[in-house]
């Protein structure tokens, strides 16, 4: 082990020596985090407005290294915003949302961030088509009051409290001096404007870019961050953030095994064992089963107008038929606790919402003989000579194709269990994996059977997101042109009415009651099924060279590394050795 972490460390010397300093540049281990799992290809681009950004650092909307939001959200733990530039906020009105901005940050060139810096970075969002611009489906406007204070008003006819606090975390506030320029120089021409590579971008995080190359990224700590001020004037502990860029998941967990990575968030499969069998001073956030937090929900997507899958019975029947515990188990590795049916995931800021009793009372699980009781006793089918039901009308029940994108191992084993669980039974489902541009054509315009996707992740929306994404009908296309939300196309009035009405509710007792007959409504229709809770990212860590990591015995932080409030953690752990 001492050799491999040894090689990667004099592979990195003489690389900084060569590019960085035209010298030989020694990083101290214990001065370094390693991280994995964000970066998946050599960088082309520091521009976080590109729509694809190319490096891990210039994907705000989870890393906030270099560039950062108003407020993160700590959706796995407490559900609460943690403040970062914006200080404080409060609803005036209905429609009115003052926010207060932390006098003491400045960008890592020196200019103060103001509202103006604020106000700009929002409006590119309503300019152009870019990460957050869906903010302004509920935003009218968003203006500076003073130079600490910025105004979000909303729509009269479209308000949505959710969604636009949801929006405080999703915008990265550049500084305007820059960007201004760059508009100007690119013609307002966003196509332009994304060609600008951004060379050592200037953000007001804990961190810049040190060098960058097809192999590795490497951040180097600001010594002078202004946001100390919110860490009783601590600076982050590690001087250097490192990322290898590794080919494939294969290679970065052995690379993390052997302690030349202390954090990542790849899927390793099995990682027990390397506390369990091998000894290593490896962790999670849990000891045991499902080891990390659930947080995502990927689901079995149905296209509810295609005879004879319009039919709720049928899909409730293949809700009873499959097995989730092997999907649990073989798909992701003991990672998913028991999956409910619901549309809410019952564990961290959702929690609160998730009526046990009426899922219990109104829900599936597996059952085969259940799913067969249905078809036969609800829908008087007959088997075939080959085994597959046949409805009274003569409609076999398959073959129905369900996909997803080829290589996303986890999803294709899941659906293979979904296949043979519905064959066990006696309907015939087919899997079908095409590459990623191809299944998410398939899925954004309706041409599929069944389709698998995650409904949303973390958000101070949730869980009414979930809801609206798989549900709400209104500005959804109709089949064969695009849709980013309600894939197979569900309808229904009083479903429509209700996530409507929940964003303008504010008492607990009646969002309770809201999303409790919201829930109920999905469960007797079924338009879809989840299938696993999967983390928002996976947590593991190695305390070779670091210790102090948070997990369930020490949540001072949630298990992101690097993403959102999980920022925390760089100020809390300290050199093994």
């Amino acid at each position: 082990m001492k050799k491999a972490v040894l090689a990667c460390f004099l592979v990195l010397v003489l690389v900084l020596g060569g590019v960085a300093f035209g010298q030989q540049v020694q990083i101290p281990r214990e001065e370094a985090l390693y991280v994995a799992g964000f970066q998946w290809g050599p960088p082309t681009t520091d521009n976080p407005f590109t729509g694809s950004p190319m490096t891990f650092v210039s994907n705000p909307r989870q890393h906030i290294w270099i560039y950062e939001p108003l407020f993160t959200y700590d959706g796995l733990l407490t559900g609460d915003f943690v403040p970062i530039l914006g200080e404080s906020f409060q609803w005036r009105d209905d429609l009115t949302l003052e926010v207060k901005l932390n006098p003491n940050a400045y960008f890592h060139d020196g200019e103060k961030v103001t509202a103006d810096d604020v106000v700009y970075s929002y409006k590119l969002g309503q300019k152009y088509p870019i990460g957050y611009s869906s903010v302004w489906d509920w935003l009218e406007d968003v203006y500076k009051e003073d130079d600490q204070t910025v105004i979000f008003k909303m729509k009269a006819d479209n308000p949505n409290k959710l969604m636009v606090e949801d929006g405080l975390g999703a915008a990265y506030i550049v500084p305007e001096h820059i960007w201004a320029k760059v508009e100007e120089d690119a013609g307002n021409d966003i196509a332009e404007i994304r060609k600008f590579d951004n060379k050592d971008p200037i953000g007001s995080g804990p961190y810049r870019v040190y060098y960058e190359s097809p192999e590795t990224i490497i951040l180097e700590r600001v010594d002078d961050y202004w946001g100390v001020v919110l860490y009783d004037g601590e600076l982050p502990r590690p001087k250097y953030v490192v990322h290898p860029i590794f080919k494939s998941n294969d290679e970065g967990n052995l690379a993390f095994e052997n302690g030349e990575v202390d954090l990542s968030q790849q899927f390793m499969p099995r990682i027990w064992e390397c506390w369990e069998n091998k000894g290593l001073p490896i962790g999670t956030w849990y000891k045991e089963v499902p080891y990390h937090i659930p947080a995502t929900m990927p689901s079995l997507w149905f296209n509810v107008n295609k005879p004879p899958l319009d039919n709720p019975e049928l899909r409730r029947a293949i809700a009873y038929c499959i097995d989730y515990a092997k999907i649990s188990e073989l798909a992701m590795s003991n990672y998913s606790p028991k999956v409910e049916a619901s549309l809410i995931v019952p564990y961290g800021a959702q929690a609160k919402y998730f009526n046990k009793e009426l899922v219990k009372q109104e829900g599936w699980e597996y059952n085969p003989e259940k799913a067969v009781e249905i078809l036969e006793g609800e829908l008087g089918a007959k088997k075939g000579s080959d085994g597959i039901y046949v409805l009274p009308d003569g409609t076999r029940l398959g073959p129905f194709k369900v996909e997803c994108p080829y290589g996303w191992t986890d999803w294709n084993a899941a659906l293979e269990i979904v296949a043979q669980s519905a064959k066990a039974i006696g309907i015939d489902i087919e899997t079908s994996f095409p590459d990623a541009p191809v299944a998410y054509d398939n899925r954004e315009t309706g041409n599929f059977d069944m389709t698998m996707w995650t409904p949303s992740e973390p958000s101070p929306a949730q869980p009414w997101l979930n809801f609206q994404i798989v549900l709400h009908s209104k500005g959804v296309p109709e089949y064969g042109k695009i849709a980013y939300r309600n894939f197979g196309r569900y309808k229904n009035e009083r479903v429509d009415e209700l996530i409507d009405l929940i964003p303008t509710v504010t008492d607990e007792a009646e969002l309770k009651k809201l999303y409790d007959e919201l829930d109920s409504i999905y469960r007797k229709d079924v338009p879809v099924i989840p299938l696993m809770y999967r983390p928002w990212v996976f947590y593991e860590y190695n305390e070779t060279y670091w210790k102090g990591f948070p997990n369930d015995d020490n949540p001072y932080a949630p298990g992101m590394p690097g993403v959102g409030a999980g920022i925390k953690i760089l100020w809390h752990i300290e050199p093994a050795k």
